[in-house]
C-alpha cells in the first residue's frame, strides 16, 4: 500500500472502513502503538504529545468495537493492567541494596580469604577461619537486574528495584507478573515480615522468541537479555511486563523481623521451602581452592546454561560471621564477585575523539568499525589517557584487540601490528581544549591533561549539569543528558538553581516540546526540591566524591549548614575542623584537599547560595537500626591493640551501630577505647577529659556480636 493509501486509511472514521481495511489499520495501530510505548516508557524520548498517543488507542479501541473478529494477539486493547502512569514511587530500603566488590584474578580470589582470616582473633573463631575451613556459598552471577520482594504474613506487598542501594522504584505490579515469584509464601515458618532479594533475568531462549516477534513487527531488537530484563521490569505498563518472559532467583535477603537460618545455605533451603526459585547449580566450597575448582568448572560450562552469567558470586556461609565482617561502605566484606575474563574480538580503529569532563579531564575515544564483544555492539573504546597511548602506540587505521573490562567497558587492549598500514602516524594529543579552546595543561606527576578553562569551558559546565541531574543526584526524570546540552545551547540553563527556574511555556515552544512534555518535566523537576543530604553532595561533583564518599561526610557532618560551616573555617590550614574532615573514616588528604578547595571557590559558593532558595536539603537520615544504639551518632577512636577483636572488627561493629569512627582524638570524641599499648591518643583523651573505655567497657557498650 503507497504512503498516500496509508494516510487516507488513516484519516478514514472507523465505521466508514472495509473489512480489509480494518485488517490493516489494526496492525498499523499495534506497531504505532507498541512503538510509541517503547518511546516513551524505555528510552524517554516521546515523539508525540498524550493527546496524540490517546487518540490513536481510540481509533484502536472503535474498530476493534466494529470488528471484534479482527481483534489481534498484540492488541494495545489487550495489554494487563491499567493505562501506564507517571512514573515509579520511590522505596527507601530498610536495609541497604550493596553491590559487590569484583575478582578478576585468583589473586584477588586469595586476597579475600586472607581478609577474612585476619579479620578475626577470637581463638573460637580460628578453626572456622583456617585457610581449608572458611566455607562458602558459590553460584552462578546472572546478568540481570537485582530486585527485592517484601512479604508481610507471607503475602507480597512490594516489589522493589535495587536503585542506589538506598533507595529503588516501587515496581510491585510489574514484579506481580513473574510467575517464579509467588504471590504468597508456602508452608508457614516464615517471618513476619521478610524481604527476599534476588535477581530478576531472562534466559537466552525468551531472549530470542522478544527479538523475533519485534523482528517481525517491524521493530529494533535487543542487543541483550539483561538489557531486555532491566527495561521490561521498569515498564511503566505493567501489561508489557507481563508478555515479556522473565523469571526471578532468590539469593539473599535484607529485612527479617526474626533469624530464620543459621547460615546462607539453610537460607537458600527456606527460599526454596517458600516457593521461590533458587540458583541449582549454587555449592558449598570450603577453602579458596574448593571455590577455584568451582569457578573453573561453571566457566567451562557458562555456554550450556540456559541464561547468561558474567562470573561467579561468593558468600561467607555462616551468617554470624557475616554480621560480624559488616560492611565497608560499597559493599559487604563477606561476599565476592568472581568476574570472567573479558571477550575479546578485532577490529580497525578509524579515529580518536577527545571529550571534556566535568573536571576538564580529556579523555581519548577511540572510533571504532562496529564489532560484537561480548554480545554487544561496540563502536567506540576508551583509550585512557595520552600516556596509554603512547605505551600501546595506537595510531589511526590500526587493527586493535578491543575487550570489555568486567564485561562492561570497551577498552583497547593492543595493536595487531602486522596488520598496521604503512601511512600510520603516532598520535599527536592535543595541547588545546576541543571545545573552548583553552590551553591543555598536565600536572607533575598526573596522567591526565586538563583544559585550563575552567568555568569558561562549555563543556565542563555541561558535564557538570548533566551529573548533577544523573540517576545517583537529582535523579530527575525526564531531564537527560540530551536535554541538559539542549537547554544549554538554549541558553536556558547555566547553573544548577536554572533547573528549578525552567518555564514550561518557553520549553513547549522549542522544537521537539509541547505543553504536555514540558510540564510533565517541569513536574519532574519539582519533585526533587526535596533531597537527601548525601545524594545532594554528591550531585555537586566533587573531584573524588561519589556516592560512598558522600554518605561519609554526611553521616559525619549530618546536616548541611554544618558541613558548610565546618569546610568553610576549613580553609585555615591549622583550623581544627580541617583536622576533624581528615579524620572521618574512609576520607584521605587528597579527597580531603578537594573537598576543602570546592569551598575555596567564590563560584561554588555562590551556587550553594542560589540552590538555598530552590531546594530543601533533609539532615541525613541513617539507615534503620535492628535495635536503638547508643553509639548511633556518637564519634570513636581506637587505640592500642584488643585481645577479643581485631581492630578492624572494632571499627565495622561500631560503624554498623551507627558511629562514626575516626583516626585522631578531638574535643569532638565521644569514646576513646584503649587496648594495650596505647600512645600518644590515650594520654591526648586523658588531657581534654574525654570518655576512656577498656576492651571490656567497649564489648558491654557495643553489646554481643552476633554468634558471641
Amino acid at each position: 500500500m503507497s504512503r498516500s493509501l496509508d494516510t487516507d486509511l488513516a484519516a478514514r472514521p472507523a465505521e466508514l472502513l472495509t473489512e480489509e481495511e480494518a485488517r490493516a489499520e489494526l496492525a498499523r495501530l499495534a506497531a504505532e502503538i507498541a512503538r510509541h510505548d517503547r518511546l516513551y516508557h524505555a528510552e524517554d524520548a516521546p515523539e508525540i504529545d498524550d493527546a496524540a498517543y490517546d487518540e490513536l488507542r481510540r481509533r484502536n479501541t472503535a474498530i476493534e468495537a466494529g470488528f471484534p473478529e479482527l481483534i489481534r494477539a498484540d492488541s494495545p486493547s489487550r495489554r494487563v493492567g491499567a493505562a501506564p502512569s507517571a512514573g515509579f514511587a520511590k522505596v527507601r530500603h530498610s536495609v541497604l541494596m550493596l553491590s559487590l566488590e569484583n575478582a578478576f584474578a585468583e589473586a584477588d580470589l586469595r586476597d579475600f580469604f586472607a581478609g577474612i582470616r585476619n579479620f578475626f582473633r577470637r581463638p573460637e573463631d580460628l578453626a572456622l577461619v583456617a585457610e581449608d575451613a572458611i566455607e562458602i556459598i558459590a553460584e552462578p552471577k546472572i546478568d540481570g537486574l537485582s530486585a527485592a520482594l517484601r512479604y508481610e504474613q507471607g503475602r507480597l506487598v512490594l516489589g522493589a528495584t535495587r536503585g542506589d542501594g538506598v533507595t529503588g522504584e516501587d515496581v510491585t505490579a510489574n514484579i506481580r507478573t513473574l510467575p517464579s515469584v509467588p504471590a504468597a509464601l508456602a508452608g508457614n515458618d516464615w517471618p513476619e515480615i521478610v524481604e527476599i532479594r534476588g535477581e530478576v533475568y531472562m534466559e537466552r531462549a525468551g531472549f530470542f522468541a522478544v527479538n523475533a516477534e519485534r523482528a517481525a513487527a517491524g521493530e529494533p531488537v535487543f542487543a541483550n537479555p539483561r538489557n531486555v530484563a532491566a527495561g521490561s521490569l521498569r515498564q511503566l505498563d505493567p501489561g508489557i511486563t507481563a508478555r515479556r518472559p522473565l523469571k526471578f532467583f532468590a539469593y539473599a535477603w535484607g529485612e527479617a523481623s526474626r533469624p530464620f537460618a543459621r547460615t546462607h545455605a539453610e537460607a537458600l533451603a527456606c527460599f526454596h521451602r517458600w516457593g521461590l526459585s533458587v540458583n541449582e547449580h549454587s555449592r558449598l566450597c570450603r577453602g579458596a581452592d574448593s571455590v577455584l575448582a568451582y569457578y573453573r568448572d561453571v566457566a567451562e560450562r557458562r555456554s550450556a546454561l540456559p541464561y547468561d552469567i558474567d562470573g561467579v558470586v561468593y558468600k561467607l556461609n555462616d551468617l554470624a560471621l557475616q554480621d560480624r565482617l559488616g560492611m565497608r561502605s560499597r559493599a559487604p566484606r563477606w561476599a565476592l564477585a568472581h568476574k570472567f575474563a573479558a571477550e575479546q574480538a578485532r577490529t580497525v580503529m578509524r579515529g580518536i575523539m577527545i571529550t571534556v569532563g566535568r573536571q576538564g579531564a580529556l579523555t581519548p575515544t577511540a572510533m571504532l568499525d562496529p564489532i560484537t564483544v561480548g554480545g554487544v555492539v561496540v563502536q567506540r573504546a576508551t583509550l585512557h589517557n595520552a600516556d596509554e597511548i603512547a605505551r600501546k602506540d595506537v595510531r589511526i587505521g590500526d587493527t586493535v584487540v578491543v575487550q570489555r573490562a568486567g564485561d562492561v567497558i570497551p577498552q583497547i587492549v593492543g595493536v595487531v601490528l602486522d596488520r598496521r598500514p604503512p601511512d600510520a602516524k603516532p598520535f599527536e594529543f592535543p595541547d588545546r581544549c576541543p571545545v573552548c579552546g583553552s590551553m591543555a595543561v598536565r600536572e607533575d606527576g598526573m596522567a591526565v591533561w586538563r583544559c585550563g578553562g575552567g568555568l569558561i569551558c562549555p563543556a565542563q559546565a555541561v558535564e557538570r549539569l548533566k551529573h548533577f541531574v544523573a540517576r545517583d543526584g537529582f535523579d530527575i526524570e525526564g531531564l537527560g543528558a540530551k536535554h541538559i546540552a539542549d537547554f544549554w545551547d538554549g541558553g536556558l540553563i547555566r547553573q544548577p538553581g536554572d533547573i528549578f527556574r525552567l518555564n514550561p511555556e518557553i520549553i513547549a515552544a522549542r522544537e521537539g516540546w509541547g505543553e504536555v512534555s514540558a510540564n510533565k518535566l517541569t513536574a519532574a523537576i519539582d519533585e526533587r526540591r526535596v533531597i537527601a543530604l548525601d545524594r545532594f553532595i554528591n550531585a555537586l561533583g566533587i573531584p573524588q566524591v561519589g556516592q560512598a564518599t558522600a554518605r561519609l561526610v554526611a553521616r559525619h557532618y549530618r546536616s548541611l549548614g554544618q558541613w558548610r560551616e565546618e569546610m568553610e573555617a576549613a580553609q585555615d590550614p591549622d583550623s581544627p575542623e580541617r583536622a576533624q574532615l581528615l579524620d572521618v573514616h574512609g576520607i584521605g588528604k587528597g579527597m580531603a584537599s578537594d573537598i576543602i578547595g570546592f569551598f575555596a571557590e567564590p563560584h561554588n559558593r555562590a551556587v550553594l547560595d542560589d540552590l538555598a532558595g530552590e531546594v530543601s536539603v533533609l539532615d541525613y537520615d541513617p539507615p534503620v537500626q535492628k535495635a536503638p544504639s547508643p553509639l548511633a551518632g556518637k564519634t570513636v577512636v581506637f587505640t592500642g591493640s584488643l585481645e577479643r577483636m581485631s581492630r578492624s572488627e572494632a571499627k565495622a561493629r561500631a560503624e554498623a551501630l551507627g558511629a562514626n569512627v575516626a583516626s585522631s582524638v578531638s574535643a569532638k570524641t565521644d569514646y576513646v577505647v584503649i587496648g594495650a599499648d596505647a600512645g600518644s591518643k590515650a594520654k591526648r583523651a586523658a588531657a581534654l577529659g574525654l570518655a576512656t573505655l577498656d576492651e571490656a567497657a567497649w564489648l558491654d557498650l557495643a553489646g554481643p556480636t552476633q554468634g558471641a
